[in-house]
Order: C-alpha cells, then sequence, then structure tokens
C-alpha cells in the first residue's frame, strides 16, 4: 500500500472546517502552553520555597551554635513554616490552581477542540509545518514513518 506523504490523520483537518476556526484553536492552544509553562513555574516555586524552608533549620542551628538565640529564636517563631500567603503553603496553592484555573482552562481546550475538529491537536501546527517543510528532503519528513 502506497504511502501519502503528508500528515497523518490525527492532524489532518477534518472536512468542513474554516481557517478561522483552525487558527482560534491553534491560538487557544497556544494560550493552554503558557499556562503550562506558568504551571512548571508555580511548581519550582513550590519545590524552591520548601527546600528553603528546610534550609532554615540548618541557619538556626547555625544562629545557636554561634551564640545568637535571639536571632535564631525570630527566625524558627516567625519564618519558619510560615505560610507563603494567607492560609497557604505553597502545595495548597499549587493544588486550588491545579484543580481551578488549570482545570477548567483543560476542559475548555478539550471542548473546543471535541466541538469543532473531533478532538485532533496541534491543527495548526500541522498545517505549518506543511507549508515549511521540503518535501523529499531529509530532515523534512512529515511524519516519522513517512518515505522521502
Amino acid at each position: 500500500m502506497g504511502h501519502q506523504d503528508g500528515p497523518d490523520e490525527q492532524h489532518r483537518r477534518p472536512p468542513g472546517v474554516s481557517d478561522a476556526a483552525v487558527v482560534a484553536l491553534g491560538r487557544l492552544s497556544e494560550a493552554l502552553e503558557t499556562v503550562e509553562r506558568a504551571r512548571g513555574h508555580l511548581y519550582s516555586m513550590h519545590q524552591l520555597i520548601g527546600h528553603a524552608d528546610l534550609m532554615l533549620d540548618d541557619a538556626v542551628a547555625k544562629f545557636r551554635a554561634a551564640g545568637h538565640d535571639a536571632i535564631a529564636d525570630r527566625i524558627a517563631t516567625d519564618l519558619l513554616g510560615r505560610n507563603v500567603i494567607a492560609g497557604r503553603w505553597t502545595f495548597q496553592i499549587v493544588e486550588d490552581f491545579d484543580d481551578g484555573y488549570h482545570a477548567l482552562f483543560r476542559d475548555l481546550d478539550r471542548r473546543a477542540r471535541e466541538e469543532l475538529v473531533g478532538g485532533r491537536r496541534h491543527l495548526y501546527e500541522a498545517e505549518m509545518k506543511e507549508r515549511r517543510r521540503t518535501r523529499g528532503r531529509a530532515g523534512h519528513e512529515a511524519r516519522p514513518d513517512a518515505e522521502g
């Protein structure tokens, strides 16, 4: 069976889908990718703050060993284990973000793709790849199993 040079079925625009819809879905996908990057930074903050909080144990011990109990007491009492924002440690911020904004964003992206293109992802990028690649050139295949 001959192989058609081009994207696989999941990366082909279904019949009747407009350019405007593909562009809108592409922009929604790009926005979600940006939120995913922000989520990664949020997790980085979570881990960095947690690590810093654990490092305070050593700082407090070193102040005590150096004879500075008042400084050690202030850090241990006022900063060690403190909420990062009102009533929340970073794990609670991450959970609220994941369960609220992030979950809603992903759901709306999925629903838009299901309604307009049968759930297909990255159609905008797949079509851009087709416009930009050089057919028949090594390294420019449409997909891993494509023959030049």
